[in-house]
């Protein structure tokens, strides 16, 4: 049985608990709380973990003997011990973990089902990958919500290959979700180092407890993220790979600076809770990827590297969007940037891009001379369920960005008929330091046919206006005018 058939039994199980009122996402959180305790059983049979995190009592087997109302107040109990463990990483992951189950006999079925799966080919295929796989189908489920924090698995693997991380550099993502980024970045260099056995017993543990650094300010989602991690042996420091807080906050201001920044940062505009608090910060915005790319530059290291997913508006806000960028391309050298097809995030609408940079300094200026865009989205397919989105739609981008992960290797201007094009500072600085860049008539976009669903042609409109009004509060500023 292939993960994929396994991923696919496991979600058929949400129809189990739909007499106890469960919905995908409550499902995948139930699921993953016992899944944790199977697998936590498997790894511990077969040797992939040294002994049980465990302990007795809280163990798969204490479970599955179990059945009635007995089963079910048995694992009440085992949730709310786990969530009070001495061992704080356990204590973070059931962290105020209840189960919504009301039926003894949906539990049981639940646990029969899980112990009816073929561990074995599940473990030859790696127990995280499964994980992943589970996240990834609610991911595309989930009408809504879902994927503000699963960055699609082909985007990232194309990142971290290009950005090329290596033993003994540390890598941080400021907006972990389910720490997508710092799974790829890790396996990359497990793939390179034989499993990390081709370094010395000092920098494995380096690799295994403070090579990589996430935060999330949702609980529920660094959950998933602690998980993850564990199922891909990254275990952290004591808090785990991903903390738990607010990167637009005091939280994020100590975080440390990176040799390397991965992030997919929350879409959207601060309304309420969760908007930028910090006063380290130059520019003050309530637009949270603004925020996000200043910490980004901020916690980069002089001479480290980054790769951050940012939607269009980013790169064409007027005011302190401009002020921002001006920034960004004084103390960083914005080498690369990439537009991204429409259709690939699952509840977002609005179109993206990726930009890859280098910090020079704090105090640098002038450090960015010319800018290379790749457009990977006009005369693309509308990617869906019905056309999927894969790693090989990156293969040209790949062999244009070059082997050089600072963008420093040899690259031909395709001209305005090609996809891959440079333009200098100079040029840039004349459209008002605009990088919205497009040259190629898309011509996909005048087939009606293609259109995307009303909900993300929405969700696009909602983003241009909200960058149109941005332009217009900084027009008023300009005059003295204070906006409604």
């Amino acid at each position: 049985m292939s993960n994929n058939e396994i991923v696919q039994k496991l979600w058929n199980l949400c129809d189990v608990l739909r007499d106890d009122g469960i919905n995908y996402s409550d499902y995948v959180t139930e699921l993953v709380l016992l899944l944790f305790i199977k697998m936590e059983h498997e790894n511990a049979q077969s040797g992939v973990m040294s002994g049980h995190k465990l302990p007795e009592g809280a163990r798969w087997p204490d479970i599955a003997r179990l059945s009635g109302i007995n089963l079910l107040n048995h694992y009440r109990s085992t949730l709310l011990e786990l969530s009070k463990s001495t061992d704080p990483l356990l204590a973070a992951i059931y962290a105020d973990a209840q189960t919504r189950l009301k039926e003894p006999r949906h539990l049981e079925q639940l646990i029969k089902s899980i112990d009816g799966i073929d561990w074995f080919s599940a473990q030859r295929d790696g127990l995280g990958d499964l994980y992943e796989g589970l996240l990834e189908k609610n991911a595309t489920e989930t009408k809504s919500g879902a994927g503000q924090y699963f960055t699609p698995r082909p985007l990232i693997d194309s990142i971290v290959t290009l950005i090329q991380p290596q033993p003994g550099e540390t890598v941080q993502d400021p907006a972990a979700g389910t720490a997508g980024f710092l799974i790829a970045a890790d396996a990359y260099i497990k793939a390179r180092t034989d499993n990390l056995y081709d370094l010395k017993e000092k920098q494995r543990r380096f690799q295994r407890n403070h090579a990589f650094l996430g935060m999330e300010l949702v609980p529920g989602t660094r959950r998933l993220a602690l998980m993850n991690c564990l199922l891909h042996g990254m275990e952290g420091d004591d808090a785990g790979v991903v903390h738990l807080g607010n990167t637009l906050g005091s939280a994020g201001s100590s975080l440390p600076k990176s040799d390397i920044i991965l992030s997919n940062p929350p879409f959207g505009t601060a309304k309420g809770g969760g908007g930028p608090t910090r006063d380290d910060l130059t520019h003050s915005t309530s637009n949270k990827q603004l925020a996000f790319l200043q910490h980004i530059v901020r916690h980069l290291k002089d001479g480290g590297r980054a790769a951050v997913v940012l939607p269009d508006n980013v790169l064409f806000e007027a005011g302190v969007g401009a002020d921002i960028r001006r920034a960004l391309m004084d103390k960083c050298k914005l080498h690369t940037l990439l537009r991204l097809p429409t259709g690939i995030f699952y509840a977002q609408g609005v179109k993206t891009n990726v930009l890859f940079l280098q910090k020079i300094s704090e105090n640098a200026t002038a450090s960015t001379r010319n800018v290379w865009v790749y457009d990977l989205r006009a005369n693309m397919p509308r990617f869906g369920k019905r056309t999927p989105f894969t790693r090989a739609h990156f293969a040209d981008f790949e062999a244009a960005y070059g082997s050089d992960p600072l963008g420093q290797s040899p690259r031909t201007d395709m001209g305005e008929a090609g996809r891959f094009r440079c333009f200098s500072r100079d040029w840039i600085r004349e459209r008002a330091d605009s990088l919205d860049i497009a040259w190629l008539k898309d011509d996909s976009a005048e087939d009606a046919a293609d259109l995307p669903e009303p909900a993300v042609l929405a969700q696009e409109a909602m983003g241009e206006l909200e960058g149109a009004l941005a332009e217009l509060q900084a027009i008023l500023k300009e005059l003295g005018e204070v906006a409604a």
